[in-house]
């Protein structure tokens, strides 16, 4: 086989899952073409193929069935979209002596935001040599076309045509009233304006494989009854039946909408600066270096990097934090986030197709493609249920008359009702359309998860294990406690910050960073250099200083019973100590620990209160991570290596339990990989999104427990779509049969249904703070 490659198509006009199921019969029966994904949500069709597949040919064929399709791209399949390595370099950690360096083993990880590369697009495929794929949509054939997924739906095609039905039928209404003896043939009129379009809809249907479409039973129906001379209530079933398909077109665009209105949030042009010039230029026009100027108020055009300003930003519209976040130079900004008060110069990070948003978007989509288990199981089931019912329906009308000498025309009739009660429209529908919905609801909120199969699991996890740095705290450490021994607390801190000044070490940022907060100024150290890997010593002023560990500080000014006490009481909590020496006396201690994140204590509560057990798996000592363990009530484990917390996933598993592992993606790719589910946690939106099942773009705790009720509302609501769509067919089934209700209620137990089922579906669009 030759080399394998992958084509996107724009396929527009599908709006439930059978429109999806015949193109994907279709499309599989073309040469060359090995496997097939199409998205009604996305309005989307993937195909693997090799060399010698005929793609005009292809879309020909989609189109026949009354799409529109448009060839997007084509890649080599095995090619890898490209992405940068993660740079994970370390901290230029300053030797810095004594600061107790087993504080935090999980610092030696960067914990800022990182750039972690690009997704290359696919190359661009060569375009089929014409048009003719989309020109070769013959006219006519829209009997399942939705149109356009914006503006009015009268603008539509399917509109259109269902006007016209209706207005012809009202038309035939008027004739038989006025002029009875022409009333057959009016009525007979009126169901051809309707049946023509879905009838040769149902042929080509049939020709690609699908034999047993809704708009073949439709056909056989309509014809059924106009034989047996009930014309007028065949022309109103047809008009009926576009009614029903239109809503549902309706529905499946506001789904697809709420997706797509995260794209809108990108503003379409940006202040471009160019040389000493800012022009105004499209903001897709963008590339990676561009430096952009970004006003007050503004929305920000693209992912990038702050160089210079300062202001707060609200990130709602991506990340569905409420509360601006405060950024400064150097701190990452992304597109479709608003600037608040100051102007910033921002270099570009990210090109427009690539931006945080982008990314979003594509993996919403690409998770709507895939299947989950119980779509994949009712779509056996249809391939079996819809000719079963065919054969029922046939066995009514006909062994009724033949056996008992029953009314061939009323058994006819009935049996023509089954059939229309039989199409599986509301049925397919259920789970995909319920799926579709809290895939994007929960993107809205900043929760991304890749497909049904994955929403599907959520629901069912018992045991969720956290990574303890950066994902149950702020991954950097900060100052808890002052402690003086002689002096002012201010002024132990001003001393300290001088020594500190200057260096990089994740402790001395923590001590320069509460200087800043308390506004306290301080110089820089005269001759700061550091002391053999015990702390740091210098000068400020006559006054000669040292910063380090306890034990380093007490060689060079012994410390009390009392000072030692209190010392050992915060690293009983976890916290890291650094004792200031002043002209050889112990005058003061500060103590620092990375802070468990604000929600996490009433997150993990949440948790145990739904009966989830939680865990913490961590590389950090021991001491450590049992004083943020007892803080927030959650179970540890410390000192593990990546390769144990992948064990103890395993062996959780091996338990019987089923394990969701939280993490930030760089060193916990192996326990998320070993889960049943990974969720990827964190500012950097595309930190984890390659090993992980789900991310959560917001650090917050809280939103793994909403990751799971998203799953469980999901799971409730494709429950209820399979009761309506199986119950009502039931209850249409055996009044038919016992003569209660004839075609038109037939019909509206399958369009009926099937709006039902959508807008039900729909309701889980409405997002949850």
């Amino acid at each position: 086989m030759g080399e394998m490659r992958k084509t996107r198509f724009d396929v527009s006009g599908m709006d439930c899952a059978s429109c999806a199921s015949k193109i994907d019969t279709a499309v599989r029966r073309v040469a060359g073409v090995s496997d097939v994904a199409v998205s009604v949500t996305t309005q989307a069709m993937t195909v693997h193929h090799d060399e010698t597949t005929d793609l005009d040919a292809l879309a020909r064929k989609v189109s026949g069935l009354g799409y529109k399709t448009v060839p997007a791209n084509r890649t080599p399949a095995n090619a890898a979209p490209a992405q940068a390595s993660a740079c994970c370099s370390g901290h230029a950690h300053h030797d810095h002596g004594g600061h107790d360096h087993d504080h935090d083993h999980d610092h030696d990880r960067e914990k800022h935001d990182h750039d972690h590369g690009n997704h290359a697009h696919s190359h661009e495929a060569q375009r089929p040599t014409s048009e003719s794929a989309a020109a070769s949509l013959p006219s006519g054939l829209h009997g399942h076309d939705h149109g356009p997924t914006s503006g009015p739906w009268w603008a539509s095609a399917k509109g259109r045509l269902t006007l016209l039905c209706g207005g012809a039928l009202v038309l035939a209404y008027a004739v038989g009233h006025l002029f009875p003896e022409f009333a057959s043939e009016a009525f007979l009129l009126a169901l051809l304006v309707g049946l023509v379009p879905i009838g040769r809809r149902a042929i080509m249907a049939a020709l690609a494989g699908t034999p047993f479409s809704i708009e073949m039973l439709m056909t056989i129906a309509a014809i059924g009854a106009v034989i047996i001379d009930a014309g007028e209530e065949a022309a109103a079933v047809v008009f009926l039946f576009l009614v029903g398909e239109l809503l549902e077109g309706v529905a499946a665009s506001r789904a697809r909408r709420s997706i797509q209105a995260l794209s809108d949030l990108v503003p379409k042009t940006a202040f471009l600066e160019d040389g000493d010039v800012t022009r105004e230029v499209q903001a897709d026009a963008l590339v990676p270096g561009n430096i952009i100027r970004i006003r007050p108020g503004d929305r920000i055009p693209a992912d990038g990097e702050i160089l210079s300003g300062e202001s707060a930003i609200d990130e709602a519209p991506v990340t569905g934090e409420s509360v601006p976040v405060r950024k400064v130079a150097s701190e990452p900004v992304f597109a479709g986030t608003v600037n608040g008060e100051g102007v910033l110069r921002v270099k570009v990070t990210a090109a427009a197709a690539d931006n945080t948003i982008a990314r979003v978007v594509r993996l919403v989509e690409e998770a709507q493609e895939a299947k989950a288990p119980t779509e994949r199981f009712i779509d056996r089931f249809s391939r079996y249920y819809t000719p079963a019912v065919v054969v029922v329906a046939a066995l009514v009308a006909i062994l009724p008359p033949l056996l008992a000498g029953g009314s061939w025309s009323e058994w006819v009739y009935k049996g023509l009702a089954i059939l229309l009660i039989g199409c599986p429209c509301a049925l397919v529908i259920s789970t995909p359309a319920a799926i579709a919905a809290s895939l994007s609801a929960g993107a809205r909120r900043g929760l991304l998860v890749k497909g049904g199969a994955v929403l599907e699991k959520l629901g069912t996890v018992d045991t969720v294990a956290f990574d303890k740095t950066g994902t149950l705290t702020e991954g950097r450490p900060v100052v808890t406690d002052i402690l003086t021994f002689m002096g002012e607390e201010s002024e132990i801190l001003r001393l300290s910050a001088a020594l500190d000044a200057g260096s990089s070490h994740p402790l001395a940022l923590a001590i320069l960073a509460r200087a800043e907060a308390d506004g306290i100024a301080y110089p820089a150290a005269e001759g700061a250099s550091a002391q053999g890997g015990k702390g740091v010593a210098g000068k400020v002023g006559s006054q000669s200083l040292f910063l380090g560990s306890p034990r380093a500080a007490g060689d060079i000014a012994p410390l009390t019973a009392d000072q030692s006490s209190a010392i050992q009481a915060l690293n009983d909590d976890g916290k890291t100590v650094s004792v200031l020496v002043i002209d050889g006396q112990a005058a003061g201690a500060i103590a620092m620990r990375d802070e468990p994140r604000k929600d996490a204590r009433q997150a993990l509560a949440a948790l145990k209160a739904n009966g989830i057990r939680t865990v913490m798996l961590t590389g950090d000592n021991r001491r450590v991570a049992e004083a943020v363990g007892r803080d927030l009530g959650i179970d540890v484990r410390a000192d593990l290596m990546p390769q144990d917390k992948q064990t103890i996933v395993r062996e959780l598993k091996a338990q019987g339990a089923t394990v969701a592992k939280v993490g930030d993606g760089i060193n916990d790719a192996p326990a998320l990989a070993a889960a049943d589910i990974g969720i990827a946690i964190g500012g950097g939106t595309d930190v984890a999104l390659e090993t992980a099942d789900a991310a959560i773009l917001h650090g917050r705790i809280a939103d793994v427990a909403a990751l799971i009720d998203l799953s469980k509302r999901c799971m409730a609501n494709i429950r209820q779509n399979i009761a309506v769509a199986l119950g009502l067919k039931a209850i249409f089934l055996v009044t038919t049969v016992v003569g209660i209700t004839g075609l038109w209620p037939a019909i509206l137990a399958d369009t009926g249904a099937t709006v039902l089922v959508t807008i039900n579906a729909l309701r889980l669009l409405r997002v949850r703070a």
